[in-house]
Formats: C-alpha cells, sequence, structure tokens
C-alpha cells in the first residue's frame, strides 16, 4: 500500500510529465497511458487557447504555435481552475512570463489583450442596474451613467484590423482607440473610437456628479476651444449615440435618503 507521501510524489512525478513530456522522465506507467493523458491535456488546453484567440493562432506556422502552447502548459502555474478563465491566464502568461521568440509580431500582447476581451465581456457577471438609471433622462442636463459593461480601450496598433493579410510592421503615429460592450441583448460589439470619446468615457467613469453639458464644456476647455458651441452640438449627438448603443444606460438617479 502505498503511502500518503510516496501517492503525492507519484503525483508530482506524473503531472511534471505531463507539464513537460519532452523533457521529463516519465514515471513508472504504460508509456500508452501517458501518451493518452499527455495528449488530452494538450489538446484541451490548446483547443480553448486556439478558440479565445484565433486571429492570433492564424498568425504562427503549426510548430511555432505548438512550441508557444506547450511553454504555457509547462511554465505557468494557474491561478484558476476554471476553463473559462484558460485565455486569461494564458494572456498573463504571454505578458508577465515568456520571453519573446523571434516569430513574435511586434503586437503580439495587444492582439492577444483584444481578443481576450470579447471573452471577458461575454462572461461577465456585471449586469445593468435600472434601479439607478433613468433609461429616458436628458443626458445634457443629466448625468451620464456609463454601463459597467463598457470597455474603452487604446491600443498601439490597430488590432481591429490585424490579420493574415495585414500584420503592421511599425508601430503607426496615432494610438487606436475602441470601445468594446455588451449590449442589452447580451452581444459583445465593437466601435472604433477616437481621443475625445475616450476622454469623455474617462470623465464620465470618474467625475460622477457632472451633466452631459459640464463634461462637454470641460473637454472643450481641455481643447482650448472654451465658447465653441459645436462642441456642445457634436457632443449631445455623441452622447445620444453612446446610449442608443447601450454604452451610457441613461442618467444617474439622485435618491433622498429615508429619514
Amino acid at each position: 500500500m502505498v503511502s500518503a507521501t510516496g501517492f503525492q510524489q507519484r503525483q508530482n512525478e506524473l503531472a511534471y510529465y505531463l507539464r513537460d513530456p519532452d523533457a521529463r522522465v516519465a514515471p513508472a506507467i504504460e508509456q500508452r497511458r501517458l501518451d493518452i493523458y499527455s495528449g488530452l491535456i494538450y489538446n484541451n488546453i490548446e483547443n480553448f487557447i486556439r478558440s479565445g484567440f484565433p486571429i492570433l493562432r492564424r498568425l504562427y506556422d503549426d510548430n511555432d504555435w505548438q512550441e508557444l502552447v506547450r511553454g504555457f502548459i509547462r511554465d505557468h502555474r494557474s491561478e484558476s481552475p476554471y476553463f473559462l478563465e484558460i485565455s486569461q491566464e494564458f494572456l498573463h502568461y504571454l505578458r508577465d512570463e515568456r520571453s519573446p521568440e523571434a516569430t513574435d509580431p511586434a503586437f503580439l500582447l495587444e492582439l492577444a489583450h483584444y481578443e481576450w476581451v470579447e471573452l471577458a465581456l461575454d462572461v461577465a457577471e456585471a449586469d445593468f442596474d435600472h434601479t439607478e438609471v433613468d433609461q429616458d433622462g436628458d443626458l445634457m442636463t443629466g448625468i451620464p451613467a456609463l454601463s459597467p459593461l463598457a470597455w474603452s480601450l487604446q491600443y498601439r496598433y490597430p488590432v481591429h484590423r490585424i490579420g493574415v493579410e495585414f500584420r503592421p510592421e511599425r508601430q503607426p503615429e496615432q494610438p487606436t482607440y475602441l470601445i468594446v460592450y455588451r449590449n442589452r441583448a447580451d452581444e459583445v460589439k465593437f466601435m472604433e473610437s477616437n481621443s475625445v470619446t475616450a476622454r469623455l468615457l474617462e470623465l464620465i467613469d470618474r467625475r460622477r456628479n457632472l451633466t452631459g453639458r459640464e463634461l462637454l464644456l470641460q473637454i472643450a476647455r481641455e481643447l482650448g476651444r472654451e465658447g465653441d458651441v459645436q462642441i456642445l452640438t457634436f457632443g449631445a449627438d455623441l452622447l445620444t449615440k453612446l446610449s442608443d448603443q447601450d454604452i451610457l444606460l441613461g442618467t444617474a438617479v439622485h435618491r433622498v435618503a429615508e429619514v
């Protein structure tokens, strides 16, 4: 009968081998079974990563992709036991642990993050809280309420355009701004943005006591266009567009505290 300590040692030997079967000494188990276990682990994890990062997968040939996935299995220690979070663990591995290879594109981390965002928003547990929002509120005179399922993102590369036919070798002069959001129909959508819209969403998120008009006047001051009525006209249309897309949920409701 194997002692608890001996059993744990055998478990560790098996786990080390399954993580890196090409470099580890095989434990005293039938090789046929080891090959089955090793194949199952690699194929299951590779399938999750390939599904979560389809564009990234197409940018690597088969050998380089296999090395990338095997490096993740071998070297990364996941914090989460959930299959749905393998993509996030893979992103952490690319960002914090993996040494860059000559075959890596310069936009690797940004493209991986962009692809991960879709899954992250799709499974996010946050929801629309309509008790604190007036969906029909005036976005100019009221305080715009940002959806918890809308992320304003900035990248150095145009990640939304990258694919097999477009692989930028140099960082563009201008950054790429995107809004990724989940609407009330639970659909994840992407919207190309710009620096002004990104700044507006940042102010809405941080300055939750300002009306839409006050937010736009602040942006006008930052742009050196104070007093320009076109900013207010353009901004009012932008607020409406963001609301129509469920990026803004309406205006914040002020509740009177009970005595």
